[in-house]
């Protein structure tokens, strides 16, 4: 296999450090500048920048396959929801699906939020994922115009409260697009949202639900993992 680092002259351990943190944390370009500073690592943020664009889309397409391999994928519930995000001052829609976990399955960016979009975002995920036991959405009727076409209309659940899984999992988004001070393309959000939802994926711990000697392993496996699956 040709080694993806074969040009760089920075070490393949810096550059998986530095795109880790800037995917995983709510951290701008400059803020890890200043933190691989203190560890005597001197490189701008525009090489951050070129980093994550070249190694990110490579990192999370790994990080996929293994937990697919590895893990059975449960397709008890999923929650759908959307959100609102401002590119140049143009509303968007980002459509997000997870699982009962928490787990996130598909991220799709549109600039509609009408059935044909609500469809695509939909077959994107029944391909990958294939069909779930119940669907939990708003009461958007594009939802419900989408599921009658694809034949989920009878497992759909719009009950009030019952989709906040869904909901809370915006929160690691929007803390990145905080301090990534928006996006200027869709085709800037969508590759992000797809490396951020993998990375998110594979060092989410549920440490609200596990004791701490658990989370603690859980997340020495999580690093282990990650340095193989990149290396």
């Amino acid at each position: 296999m040709t080694n993806p680092f074969r040009y760089f002259k920075t070490s393949p351990e810096i550059i998986r450090l530095a795109v880790m943190m800037y995917v995983r944390f709510p951290l701008s370009l400059r803020n890890i500048e200043d933190l691989l500073h203190e560890r005597g690592i001197d490189i701008t943020h525009e090489t951050i920048r070129f980093w994550w664009n070249r190694f990110g889309p490579m990192f999370a397409r790994k990080i996929r396959k293994r937990r697919v391999q590895n893990q059975n994928y449960s397709n008890w519930a999923w929650h759908l929801d959307e959100v609102f995000v401002k590119i140049n001052g143009e509303l968007h829609y980002l459509w997000r699906a997870v699982d009962h976990e928490g787990e996130v399955l598909e991220a799709y960016v549109s600039k509609r939020r009408d059935r044909k979009a609500a469809l695509k975002f939909m077959r994107k995920l029944m391909k990958r994922h294939g069909n779930p036991k119940r669907i939990v959405t708003d009461k958007l009727g594009s939802y419900r115009a989408a599921m009658k076409m694809v034949g989920n209309a009878g497992i759909q659940d719009t009950r009030k409260w019952h989709n906040n899984r869904a909901k809370n999992s915006h929160q690691p988004f929007r803390r990145r697009e905080k301090a990534m001070l928006k996006f200027r393309s869709s085709a800037t959000l969508q590759k992000f949202v797809s490396i951020h939802s993998s990375i998110h994926n594979h060092f989410n711990h549920q440490r609200h639900l596990e004791h701490r000697d658990k989370v603690k392993t859980l997340r020495s496996e999580a690093l282990v993992e990650w340095r193989q699956l990149v290396a």
